[in-house]
Order: structure tokens, then sequence, then C-alpha cells
């Protein structure tokens, strides 16, 4: 939603202490949608509390789906009785992820009409690969009137190869896929986290997908799936990656719980080649900050690489940074519109193309800026939390849109940080 609240931060603080890190924004959003699929009803735990995840149960609630919130982060969702397919909530506009209602509709009902969605602007997002793919499963996929339309007489599994690797595109797929007639292959499919939690959580419900997590999804096509079932959503790896940063940045020391290290596996690489100390357990991480870091250069990969949820924060922190970094945005045409804001703080950043050179300078000054998109209002309050001075933060609608609690998790940890 629209706020006219601003952040105002006093920056200088070194943070200390520990944060636990919420449900994955990206896997919540799909799971949800995912609900759509389940006859019975399903409870879904540590779902972020975040105006995505409100806008998509909102829109299962105008389908006929019944939502009872149980605690602040589990909602049971029950949507045996879906008695509609067409969601043209307002609000799913302003989302990327409400295209997945599209795969869930269409595997359930054999028919979507889905408002186009928008989110954060980065330039071109076609949904070329989602077109091709449900049209592989025997439906039809048009973009009109402001919608996403696509209906299918009967679903019939197929091969399914993606030209470039999509991360919305293969969760769609693979919940269009479910229902359907005979065997599924998707190939060249992404393999985030969030991918992986889908396809288990469809798992319990009573799909039969093997290979999430690798290039290649194998569906088999089941007559129906049944809740009555508990699943917990993964960790969010890029709030961790988000709070490690910041830590660096700050040259503080944040201990990162509730999290599987593993994921975080091409930050914490990046941030010991920057000489930031890290130290790793079962499922926790501690970032020490102890001194200013060195430049280096980063390119942003599909997992495991350096995801590019993560680029901005990243930026900032090479912004303070000793040397010369360099940024490579290999996933977006335009992630940069933020840098604009930086430079309004002292930072030293030329852009060119997909491509970021980044001089780091000794300080950062306060200054008033404003959040571009959701990763981009991270990247301003940890560029606040270094500056000196004070730095106003605006647009706080695209930091509410993915992260939960992050102001009241900053000030806990020590930051002169207030939302007003």
């Amino acid at each position: 939603m629209i706020t006219n609240e601003k952040l105002v931060i006093n920056g200088g603080k070194r943070l200390k202490g520990e944060v636990n890190i919420h449900g994955s924004k990206n896997a919540a959003v799909a799971l949800v949608a995912a609900a759509l699929l389940v006859e019975g009803k399903v409870v879904i735990e540590n779902l972020p509390e975040i105006d995505d995840v409100t806008t998509l149960l909102d829109a299962i609630s105008n389908l006929g789906g019944i939502i009872e919130h149980i605690s602040h982060d589990t909602v049971s969702i029950d949507c045996t009785d879906i008695n509609k397919s067409i969601a043209d909530n307002y609000n799913l506009s302003k989302m990327r992820a409400s295209y997945y209602l599209v795969g869930a509709l269409l595997g359930r009902k054999h028919n979507a009409e889905v408002v186009f969605p928008g989110g954060c602007n980065f330039g071109i997002r076609p949904v070329d690969q989602h077109k091709k793919g449900f049209e592989a499963l025997g439906a039809s996929f048009e973009t009109t009137g402001g919608f996403i339309k696509a209906k299918a007489r009967k679903l019939i599994g197929n091969q399914v190869y993606f030209d470039k690797i999509s991360v919305g595109a293969t969760i769609n797929v693979m919940m269009a896929a479910v229902l359907a007639d005979g065997m599924t292959n998707i190939e060249n499919a992404a393999r985030e986290p969030h991918v992986v939690d889908v396809a288990n959580f469809l798992n319990m419900m009573g799909a039969d997908i093997k290979g999430a997590g690798t290039n290649v999804i194998r569906i088999r096509g089941v007559e129906k799936l049944i809740g009555g079932k508990t699943y917990t959503v993964v960790p969010d790896m890029i709030e961790a990656g988000t709070f490690m940063i910041t830590a660096a940045a700050t040259r503080g020391t944040i201990t990162v719980r509730n999290i599987i290290p593993e994921h975080m596996e091409s930050l914490t690489v990046k941030l010991k080649e920057m000489g930031v100390s890290i130290e790793e357990g079962d499922d926790y991480i501690t970032v020490k900050g102890q001194k200013r870091p060195k430049a280096v250069l980063v390119q942003t990969m599909e997992y495991p690489g350096f995801p590019t949820d993560l680029q901005p924060q990243m930026v900032s922190l090479l912004s303070i940074s000793e040397g010369q970094g360099t940024v490579m945005e290999s996933i977006y045409d335009n992630r940069f519109q933020y840098v604009e804001q930086l430079h309004q703080m002292g930072s030293d950043i030329r852009v060119e193309g997909r491509t970021a050179l980044i001089n780091g300078v000794n300080k950062l000054i306060g200054a008033p800026i404003r959040a571009t998109d959701l990763r981009a209002a991270a990247s301003l309050i940890i560029s606040g939390l270094v500056a000196e001075g004070t730095t106003t933060v605006y647009n706080l609608e695209y930091l509410d849109r993915g992260y939960e609690g992050f102001v009241k998790k900053l000030a806990e940890m020590g930051a002169d940080i207030k939302r007003v």
C-alpha cells in the first residue's frame, strides 16, 4: 500500500546483536498460490507478514478460499470450494508474483484470468517462457485488456524447454503440470531454494515431482492434491543476506539465525574476499565487519550464483569499500535506478549498461532519498546507517512488500532509526 511515512536514520552506529530470519518472501508468495491446487485445508507456517503475502491471501479469499489466521506467521488455507477463476484485485497489479495464480488456477480449474502483474520496475520482464510452458501443456495463452488469460479443455504432460532460466516460469509450469495427464519434463529449470520449497509443498500434498533443485524437473500428473498437512516456509536467504551485508557495512557484529548457511554461500565467499570475518554454524552465520572492506568484482547469476536480489545491498557496501569494485547485473536490464539516490549521499558510482563501476569513498553523507524498488529500499537504508548525519528514506511501500519488521530489528541491534 502507498504510505506517506518515512524513515529517519542517524548514521554511524556499529550494529551488534542477533536477528531471526523470517520465511522466504519469494517462497511464500508461490506457496500461497500453490494452495489453490489443494482440496482440503493446508496450514503454512513461518509466513512473513508482508504486503505481498497479504495481497495474495485476499485474492484467494475472493476466489472462494477460506483463510484463517492462526498466528501472525501461520495461516490456514482451504481451497476445496474455489468457485471463480478470475483474479482481478487491483493490488495484484502491483506485484510480480501475482502471475503464480495463473499456473495454479490453470492446473485446478483449467481456466485463469489474472490481472497483469506489476512489481518493481527493473525494465523488461516478459512472460514468454510462461507462455511457452503453458502452451506445451495444451493451454491457450494471451495477454489482453490488462489480464493474463490461460485456458485448456485438458492439460497433458509434455517436454518443456526454457530458452532462458526463469524462476517464475519454472514454478508456474510446475504448478500447472501437477494435475495434468501424463509426464512433464521441465528442462533448463531454475534451481533456487524457493523452487525446491514449492515442489516439497506440492509433494507433501500428493504431487509426484522429482528433480527440483536441478536443471531438469520431472512431474508425473496426479488426479488430485489432498490437504490436512502443515508446511513450514524455507528461511529467507535475501533477508539473511541483507543483514549480513549490514554487519559488514556498519563494521558491526551480527549473528543471523534460523537460516540454511548453504544457501548463503555465494555471499559468504564474497564477504570473505572483502576481508569480512564469517563464522558458520548449523543454522546461523555470524558476520564481523571490523575494518573497511576491500573492493571486489560481483556478477549476479541464477542460483547458486550471486543473487540479483542482493545486488543493490552489495553496491551500498562497495560504495564505502577500499578500491574500485565492479558489479555486473546479468539478470535484469535496468536494476541500477537506485544509484542516483546513492549519488546524493556522495557515492562515486558510474553505470554503463548492466555494469556499475564503484570507486569506494571514505564516507557517505546523510540526505533525503527515495526507494525505487524493494531491494533498493534495503540498500538505501544500509547506506543511511553508515552515513554521517541524518538520512531520510521515502517510498517505504517498497520495503513493506518484502521485509517483516526490518526497522524494528535494526533498532534492536543499536541502529538510530525511526519510522515517522
